[in-house]
């Protein structure tokens, strides 16, 4: 049995570029963060393939895992503590979970999650519960504690004021991603007033609510995350490399599943074509061994597989015009049917990607937990939702944002060595769309 109160000797501190210092004075936390399943998050960018858009988004899962850790030590050391609301009892467990509530990250992750089929959030799960070095230091609280904290970071533990601490429309999860990323990536949009957030934010039964004084502050934040889905994460560079990536993932597979002869045997990759990775092969993968593979895989036989990690290794991405499917279903069709007949792969070679974003959301009974609104405390005591009182939230509240894009190689439609007509014919619908 481990005392969960067990301090270091001397608090030690991570210099962060976004919160200038993370500190650490658990013993758990310190030992948690020395573990290999934790180490693992400084070889997995935080986002993906972003860095072909924006050069210095170089940042790591580690890098946010310890912010989001920070933000919660200061909302349960500073702004909660001693308030009868608050369970001082949880207060390592909400520690944990914030530190680990990305464990189960894996490679590009939500490329691979895609197409192997694959859970991060299950992943985390089997991390936090199974045969790791992170499981034996949580079991030195309790036998039971690796449940509680898979329990909070799956949102089922039973207080949900810890579970919403991470797990909410305005959490600790989402103010370190949205201050880092756009510190990484240069841009203006996702920074907010998070110290007057942290001012005002309140503990109540089961979330956590936001003195109405501090509005506008949370309208900001709002604008942030808005502005960022559109301007960084859904850049459509960025998904354009996404796209490649996840041709390269799927063109590999249906190679291994045809008893292609590989130069170079992927061993790394075997279990995840066969999907029957075990949590030890998962943890063997991140980002370093992924590029060492798409590197070797540029000397392959296969055109398509070779031309494909060429593009991505190298920059050379796939150009994208505006595309509605509902109403262009039968130019995709065309365009499919010309593809073929120009010698390249439509498969590989012409995608539709579409994102998606709900910038705020009021309650809907019967959807998932997370779309719990954003709860402001009056001065009389009440508890009013968010879009009533701001008219800026309720002008974006409940409208989900589509946008699509259809992508394509303009370089092999420009080689004109042969198929010159079929490829012009292509361009020129594409031009006119």
């Amino acid at each position: 049995m481990h005392d969960s109160n067990l301090k270091l000797s001397e608090e030690k501190v991570f210099k962060d570029p976004v919160h200038r210092y993370v500190h650490v004075r658990d013993k758990i936390i310190w030992e948690l963060i020395g573990t290999k399943e934790f180490q693992r998050l400084r070889r997995i960018k935080q986002l993906g393939t972003t860095y072909l858009t924006f050069h210095g988004a170089e940042h790591s899962r580690f890098n946010h895992s310890l912010g989001v850790y920070e933000i919660v030590r200061r909302v349960v050391d500073d702004v909660f503590k001693g308030r009868p609301e608050w369970n001082e009892d949880e207060r390592l467990l909400s520690l944990c979970a914030a530190l680990l509530h990305d464990l189960g990250h894996g490679p590009f992750s939500h490329s691979f999650e895609k197409v192997y089929h694959l859970d991060h959030e299950q992943f985390t799960k089997r991390i936090i519960l199974g045969d790791t070095e992170v499981n034996k230091v949580l079991k030195r609280v309790s036998v039971d504690f690796p449940q509680k904290v898979a329990d909070v970071i799956g949102k089922t533990y039973h207080d949900k004021l810890v579970v919403s601490l991470i797990s909410s429309q305005i959490d600790a999860d989402r103010m370190d991603y949205l201050q880092r990323d756009a510190y990484f990536t240069g841009v203006s949009y996702g920074h907010f007033d998070m110290e007057r957030i942290l001012r005002v934010m309140r503990p109540r039964e089961d979330q956590v609510v936001f003195k109405s004084s501090g509005m506008h502050a949370v309208e900001d934040y709002i604008m942030s995350r808005y502005q960022m889905y559109w301007q960084v994460y859904f850049h459509p560079v960025t998904r354009s490399a996404e796209v490649i990536l996840t041709k390269i993932l799927q063109r590999a597979k249906a190679l291994y599943e045809n008893s292609y002869s590989f130069k170079y045997e992927p061993s790394h990759f075997v279990s995840l074509f066969e999907e029957k990775v075990t949590l030890a092969d998962y943890i063997k993968l991140d980002e370093s061994v992924i590029l060492y593979y798409f590197q070797m895989w540029e000397e392959e036989d296969d055109f398509i597989l070779r031309d494909l990690c060429y593009r991505f290794m190298n920059r050379n991405l796939f150009k994208y015009v505006e595309f509605d499917p509902a109403r262009q279903y039968k130019l995709l069709s065309r365009l499919d049917e010309l593809f073929r007949q120009a010698d390249i792969d439509p498969d590989y070679y012409l995608a539709v990607d579409s994102s998606s974003d709900l910038p705020y959301d009021f309650y809907r009974p019967g959807e998932e937990e997370e779309r719990l609104p954003i709860q402001l405390l009056m001065p009389n005591g009440d508890v009013r939702e968010l879009s009533r009182e701001s008219t800026i939230v309720d002008a974006i509240s409940g409208k989900r944002r589509t946008d699509h894009k259809l992508y394509f190689p303009e370089d092999l439609l420009l080689d004109h060595s042969k198929h010159q007509k079929v490829k012009q014919q292509i361009l020129s619908i594409l031009k006119k769309h």
